[in-house]
């Protein structure tokens, strides 16, 4: 006689894309908590980041750092949602993890090298979101 199980099955897709979900959970977790630490040093200390002459986006530091604070914090709470199983929170990674994307391209003369990476997570992450997202219409 089989021993009852207490875990229910789970399609092998369905399990993949729910680790791909969580896995962008963490990262917009780091990159959020990262964004808001940048955000708070360029509220404190204006000198740290480079400022360029004839770009596009003119924007002093302290602009710079409410924008990044901002952004961090809802990212950070968004991934929370997303580890919680809220639709609202991959809905709100969506749109945030975009809009941190593009305020870090804007802010790639500032602080090159992170912000590319910090570009790249945001769309691994849009990727996980929309996978999970996918997979989770397709039952």
């Amino acid at each position: 006689m089989a021993e009852p199980t207490t875990t229910p099955y789970q399609p092998e897709s369905e399990t993949w894309a729910s680790g791909v979900a969580q896995f962008g959970a963490v990262i917009m977790i780091l990159v959020g908590a990262y964004q808001a630490a940048t955000g708070l040093v360029a509220l404190v200390g204006n000198e740290l980041f480079l400022t360029t002459q004839n770009y596009v986006f003119q924007l002093d530091t302290t602009k710079w750092g409410w924008i990044h604070l901002v952004l961090g914090v809802v990212v950070v709470l968004a991934g929370c949602a997303v580890l919680a199983r809220r639709t609202w929170g991959v809905v709100l990674g969506l749109v945030f993890c975009g809009l941190s994307a593009i305020a870090n391209f804007a802010f790639i003369p500032h602080y090159p090298i992170w912000s590319m990476l910090i570009i790249a997570l945001d769309v691994l992450v849009i990727w996980a979101l929309l996978t999970y997202r996918a997979q989770e219409a397709r039952r």
